[in-house]
């Protein structure tokens, strides 16, 4: 499966109109698939097995699980296909969530298609690790969140990280970039250092809705980090062409009472420096309730880019992610 550049800004070209939300009434005969929606952030936990360290000291909406039935019911009324998101458990349970994913997968009866698996880069057992993984039709990339507490900047440019997201290209899987908004250089840098990888940036670099519009006077805590370095930052990263974007994860951030409004400068900012061929949606659920429903996310995205040109939304909703994830449909 061949993953150099040339390959890369093809696929991107390729992805093109299919999809909105069924609400919306865009749905038309020719298109069968065009009021699927694919999610490419679905988490899921099943906390009698599983232990995710993380949410210690987490909100009580989350310490629970959270199961595929669950997410059917916070999907009902939608025609959703999801990509499942690896959830941060710890080290010694990586193997047992990846192979209970794929199987979930290779039932065909839930909503997940298709997954990017946990890993850690700069382990030297990560390529044995990633071997018989990759060899699944169902795998499609790795992620480490790198904005832990216990990780400082840089650290996913250290040697053996760099390594083994090289080692992902070979394999034809991307790479998840999550991390500090404050960090999206060193992102740029391993993409760079990495330039046969293909790399997704999460929740749209981790943008804080609160740097931008009305929320920061009203918000009771300060901002993560200033609206217009995580701009710039997010233009050098769009440079890139072996990056996407995932418009995800913001509404997690977002203050109380937070309308589309307030969602809309990142999302816009995302869409106008990746353009429409290098964005995908992600639900973020059930993180996303922190601050609404995937519902609510869903409706306020709608609104946000309701006024683009409708290939542009089948784009986003998903083209974009069936072409870059390679998902049958």
């Amino acid at each position: 499966m061949p993953s150099d550049r040339r390959t890369f800004l093809a696929q991107a070209a390729a992805a093109c109109a299919g999809s909105t939300l069924l609400a919306t009434g865009l749905a038309r005969a020719d298109e069968p698939n065009s009021r699927l929606i694919i999610d490419t952030h679905q988490h899921l936990w099943n906390l009698d097995w599983q232990h995710l360290p993380w949410l210690t000291g987490a909100a009580e909406v989350l310490r629970r699980s959270y199961t595929p039935r669950d997410y059917a019911e916070a999907t009902k009324g939608l025609n959703v296909k999801a990509v499942y998101m690896e959830v941060d458990v710890t080290p010694a349970e990586e193997t047992a969530e990846a192979e209970h994913v794929i199987g979930l997968c290779r039932s065909k009866q839930q909503q997940t298609i298709a997954a990017t698996i946990g890993g850690r880069p700069a382990s030297p057992d990560f390529a044995a690790y990633l071997k018989p993984l990759a060899a699944s039709e169902f795998v499609k990339g790795v992620r480490q969140v790198v904005h832990s507490d216990d990780l400082k900047p840089g650290y996913c440019l250290q040697s053996e990280f760099v390594r083994s997201v090289r080692l992902l290209g070979e394999s034809g899987l991307h790479f998840d970039l999550c991390m500090r908004p404050t960090e999206l250089s060193d992102g740029q840098k391993l993409t760079e250092l990495c330039p046969d990888t293909r790399f997704v940036v999460d929740h749209c670099g981790n943008a804080d809705p609160k740097a931008f519009g009305k929320q920061p006077s009203a918000s009771k805590t300060a901002p993560s980090h200033m609206a217009d370095q995580w701009k710039r930052d997010l233009e050098r990263l769009a440079t890139r062409p072996n990056v996407i974007c995932k418009i995800s994860g913001i509404v997690a951030r977002a203050e109380a009472g937070w309308t589309a409004d307030d969602l809309a400068p990142i999302v816009n900012h995302c869409l106008t420096v990746f353009g429409p061929d290098r964005v995908v949606f992600g639900g973020d659920w059930p993180v996303c309730l922190l601050g609404g429903t995937l519902r609510q996310w869903i409706d306020a995205l709608q609104q946000i880019v309701g006024e683009r040109p409708l290939v542009e939304q089948q784009k986003l909703w998903h083209r974009n992610a069936a072409a870059f994830y390679r998902l049958k449909l």
